[in-house]
């Protein structure tokens, strides 16, 4: 493969700004950007169209939803060894391909058969994607910025998702529920432009000296490591997911708002992490990403306290004002646990960029997704709080286990103090 262009210095600014170098890399952040509008159009709102616009009971949606994307999970572990032969840029072109195929089978979709069958091929390349793209991050960029391009391509994503977000809720506003469907197109077209993107990119695989060194994946510490890393991330899936699923009905059914308030919701988070990641992570989140990752999920606790707050009679008055509160909090949270949980899901084990273990670690991003529709919808229509009650349990859990993700790492470091 063609050796990567030099990238430039950074300047003052962009280091203040915790900003990577980025000369070399424009069809790289092109593609994450583009794949992200459409994207954006749609997250808050998936749900919505099938009950509001093809008129299908909550809960069949959310168990199609759920039998679709339990379908699609065996699909982490094979991209996984895909990637491992033909490489992750191959895998990030395949994956926006069948995602705009998904797409576009949700136009037809007016089943719950039909909306496990899209949601099983949506998921599939949703799978593959992010199976391959922290690798895919590792191959395009140096080494000594790879926290700092995680934040960075965080911040990449969440502007094309606030961009996409604001257009749903004007074409929301103006033309009504009917828009979703022409949303839904333009997406599928946005993740065929993302797939041209990635397929034009240069890579180059980083060498021996650029990987942790150590023994095979499968040791047993190692394992038992990686294990106890994905299982840390299941409360942020679902924390994400909780975006997707559970907010646009939240703020419609339970606490009596418009349809675009979700969309509304879903700007003002895309805006606070595109803007802040990479300054945070530079400069404020912990340097130690498990401490991170720790500091994350007490701030998201707190967040799920928050959108508890309206639904409770007395409160239904602040329903903007707790929404606009926790939504600032779950995105100080997201901007602490993203970059830090990737950085560690790539770096935690030797060989853990390899197929394998990001295979492992998509698993815990698509269990998250399989279990979240069926799980939110099943815990609103039992009560407002219980979703974001039983989140901010998990959160706590979380957070309590982080430290250990770096117990092994310090005993292996005093190990190989020179004799």
């Amino acid at each position: 493969m063609s050796a990567l262009p030099e990238t430039g210095r950074r300047t003052g600014v962009a280091a203040r700004l915790g900003v990577p170098a980025l000369r070399g890399h424009g069809r790289f952040i092109t593609g994450n950007l583009v794949d992200s509008v459409g994207n954006g159009m749609l997250l808050p709102l998936g749900l919505l169209y099938f009950t509001d616009v093809r008129g299908l009971p909550v809960a069949q949606v959310g168990m199609a939803m759920t039998a679709g994307q339990a379908a699609a999970l065996p699909v982490t572990f094979l991209a996984g060894r895909l990637m491992d032969r033909v490489g992750p840029r191959a895998v990030v072109v395949a994956a926006n391909v069948v995602a705009a195929v998904g797409f576009t089978l949700f136009l037809f979709a007016d089943r719950p058969w039909h909306v496990a069958a899209v949601h099983l091929v949506v998921q599939a390349g949703i799978n593959m994607y992010f199976t391959a793209q922290r690798t895919l991050i590792t191959h395009v960029t140096e080494p000594g910025e790879r926290r700092a391009w995680f934040a960075f391509t965080g911040s990449l994503r969440n502007v094309g998702l606030a961009a996409g977000a604001a257009a749903a809720a004007g074409s929301l506003a103006v033309f009504g529920k009917g828009a979703l469907s022409w949303l839904i197109a333009v997406d599928a077209a946005t993740y065929l432009l993302a797939a041209l993107c990635f397929a034009t990119l240069r890579t180059n695989p980083p060498g021996p000296g650029q990987t942790p060194p150590g023994g095979p994946v499968g040791q047993t510490d190692h394992t038992r490591r990686y294990l106890l890393l994905v299982a840390v991330n299941l409360p942020y899936v679902l924390a994400q997911a909780a975006l997707s699923v559970l907010l646009a009905l939240y703020a419609t059914r339970a606490l009596g708002l418009p349809a675009s308030a979700a969309s509304v919701i879903f700007v003002v988070n895309t805006v606070i992490v595109s803007g802040c990641s990479t300054v945070v992570t530079a400069h404020l989140a912990p340097k130690a990403p498990a401490r991170a990752v720790a500091a994350g999920y007490l701030v998201m606790a707190v967040g799920m306290g928050a959108f508890m707050l309206p639904a409770l009679p007395s409160l239904a008055f602040t329903a903007w004002v707790a929404l606009l509160a926790a939504i600032t909090l779950f995105s100080v949270a997201e901007i602490l646990l993203g970059p830090a949980l990737s950085e560690l899901s790539v770096g935690l084990t030797p060989g853990a960029a390899g197929g394998f273990t990001q295979g492992l670690y998509q698993f815990s991003w698509a269990i998250g997704m399989v279990a979240a529709p069926a799980l939110f919808t099943r815990l609103l229509e039992a009560g407002p709080l219980l979703p974001w009650g039983a989140e901010a349990v998990a959160c706590l859990l979380a957070m309590a286990a982080a430290p250990a993700l770096t117990a092994s790492d310090r005993h292996r470091h005093r190990r190989r103090k020179p004799r």
